[in-house]
């Protein structure tokens, strides 16, 4: 089966002391945080694809964390070095174009749906790489907008402009519009073909981007705020404009974005509770189409605060489990667990 995961903090966990190249049971506790993903774990569950992030922690109280745009473009660098040195090593390898994604399974290509007929077949890898596309949370890092078109060329596909409130827009928990860098940041994204991110903006940050742009947008980790009515989801009218773009929304697997409030604190969080939010997504659509995984595993929420059963990075075969017992079909599930996610970058990555 064909599986992606559009949001993972790998380098940045690396920064909080874990070596993800070791199997989550062999990784340190990072902050009460039991892990769950490392490197053999997306072996073992035959990950095809992942968005992996830069993520830059800015300074929070008396945490450590960047204060302004230099620092912010130093933890940048010090995360891509790590990446750059899992490429050489065929420990990951980055996708750049629509050309170099891996195949869809072989499962949708018996189905005779052409969809996927660009794909070419891949050649015998070196070594068992992770294919994985480079994914910016947070713009804080650009320095001026020029510096936009300096990180596309180092391979980054994706960025959001926020992840609290940045230098850019206003973000979770910190409500803002666009910052007028934040609009010669997003114009310079549209010129060389960068994909937005609109997870973490800011409701109103959110409209003036869609205003802005026509160019494509995904919401790599974000769920539905009918559900869990926090300004961390997405409201029916925001999930419905990113449908309008023929955008993919990932599923966030924190169980505080996945419970609804009157059940969160009394049980531990279920594959169900993750189920309530992609059948709202795909009621929204009238399709299955725009529903995916971005799992953010890891990124700040560990073995407790998923789904009790996903152990590692290596269970998101069960998420297909529960989606068909849920009454999903076959073509459904096979969407949503990633051809959604291909196909979309299959149309918006560069060829």
């Amino acid at each position: 089966m064909t599986i992606v995961d559009a949001h993972l903090d790998l380098a940045y966990n690396v920064g909080r002391g874990r070596d993800v190249r070791q199997p989550a049971a062999q990784q340190p506790i990072a902050e009460n945080e039991i892990a769950t993903v490392g490197l053999p774990d997306l072996r073992a569950g035959k990950i095809t694809l992942i968005c992996a992030t830069i993520f830059c922690m800015p300074r929070i109280g008396n945490k450590p964390g960047y204060t302004n745009a230099a620092e912010a473009a130093e933890q940048a660098k010090k995360q891509y070095d790590w990446y750059q040195k899992q490429w050489d090593a065929d420990e990951l390898k980055l996708v750049r174009s629509a050309s170099e994604l891996p195949q869809p399974s072989p499962e949708t290509k018996k189905k005779g749906d052409d969809m996927f007929a660009w794909v070419r077949e891949p050649e015998p890898p070196k070594k068992s790489a992770i294919p994985m596309l480079l994914l910016m949370e947070g713009a804080d890092a650009m320095e001026s907008p020029r510096d936009v078109g300096k990180w596309f060329d180092k391979g980054v596909r994706i960025m959001g402009l926020a992840w609290r409130r940045t230098r850019m827009a206003g973000g979770t928990g910190e409500p803002g519009p666009l910052t007028d860098e934040g609009r010669d940041v997003v114009k310079a994204m549209d010129q060389v073909g960068m994909i937005h991110d609109m997870s973490h903006l800011a409701e109103e940050a959110f409209w003036q981007l869609l205003e802005m742009t026509q160019k494509p947008v995904i919401a790599s980790h974000s769920n539905c705020r009918s559900i869990v009515p926090t300004d961390r989801q997405l409201s029916d009218p925001m999930i419905r404009a990113i449908i309008e773009r023929r955008g993919v929304i990932g599923m966030n697997f924190y169980d505080k974005f996945l419970m609804n409030p009157a059940d969160y604190g009394k049980r531990r969080c279920e594959l169900r509770d993750m189920i309530a939010h992609i059948q709202h997504i795909c009621d929204l659509a009238g399709s299955a189409q725009y529903a995916a995984l971005g799992s953010d595993m890891d990124g700040g929420l560990g073995r407790e605060q998923i789904p009790r059963e996903i152990e590692t990075i290596a269970d998101l075969h069960r998420i297909a489990d529960a989606l068909a017992a849920a009454g999903f079909t076959d073509v459904d599930v096979h969407a949503i667990m990633g051809e959604n996610w291909l196909l979309f970058f299959k149309q918006n990555l560069p060829a």
